[in-house]
């Protein structure tokens, strides 16, 4: 019963997106312009930053909302220590997936990061600012950001197997599935060397 109950809180915490909020504010499918992607990337692109850092508010926060529900229902039936935390990461999931394939958007959403590092701020803030520098590191050591953030998530499987031991790791890693079938496109164009390179948007060519 409490399974049921905290995937479908999740999964109705990550159907609301930034994105479509602020679009339907601003009269604009962010998802069909621009990069043609529901987050606060594309929304800063279209929209401007001010937009776009709200966007990346409600994505990430919306996690630790969702969490913070799950965790009032579980205390008041008597639910802690092992059994919560692994709700607790089952809920995290569950938004990602609403985030991804809500149904408020034909189940073509978003790619999860953002709402992905609001988990990370709930279960240990000082992790997630590590788990942002190595994002950073790895994506400017390999000049792709989605090798970064791929490396972020394993950080992460590793951090939960220390911690948290096995029932939570196997949900950690069910995240990295998700991550990586989201963004299989990037990798076979990393493959094909099609990719866009962090170092690109920085040098751009100019013609003389």
């Amino acid at each position: 019963m409490h399974i049921v109950l905290v995937s479908i809180i999740g999964y109705l915490y990550g159907c609301i997106h930034g994105s479509q909020l602020v679009g339907k504010y601003k009269k604009i499918n962010i998802k069909r312009n621009g990069m043609k992607n529901a987050g606060a990337s594309n929304t800063t692109m279209l929209l401007g930053w001010r937009y776009g850092f709200i966007v990346a508010f409600i994505d990430v926060f919306k996690v630790v909302l969702s969490i913070f529900t799950v965790v009032i229902i579980l205390n008041k039936n008597g639910i802690f220590n092992e059994a919560q935390t692994l709700l607790i990461y089952l809920n995290a999931f569950f938004v990602v997936i609403g985030h991804n394939y809500p149904l408020t958007m034909n189940f073509n959403g978003g790619k999860g990061t953002a709402s992905f590092v609001g988990f990370m701020l709930y279960i240990d803030w000082k992790f997630a600012l590590f788990g942002l520098f190595i994002l950073l590191l790895f994506a400017w050591t390999t000049d792709y950001f989605v090798i970064g953030t791929l490396v972020m998530y394993v950080s992460f499987l590793a951090y939960t197997l220390y911690v948290y031991h096995i029932g939570p790791a196997i949900i950690a890693f069910m995240l990295i599935i998700l991550y990586v079938v989201k963004h299989a496109e990037n990798y076979k164009r990393i493959i094909r060397k099609e990719e866009i390179r962090l170092s690109s948007l920085f040098h751009r060519d100019r013609k003389v």
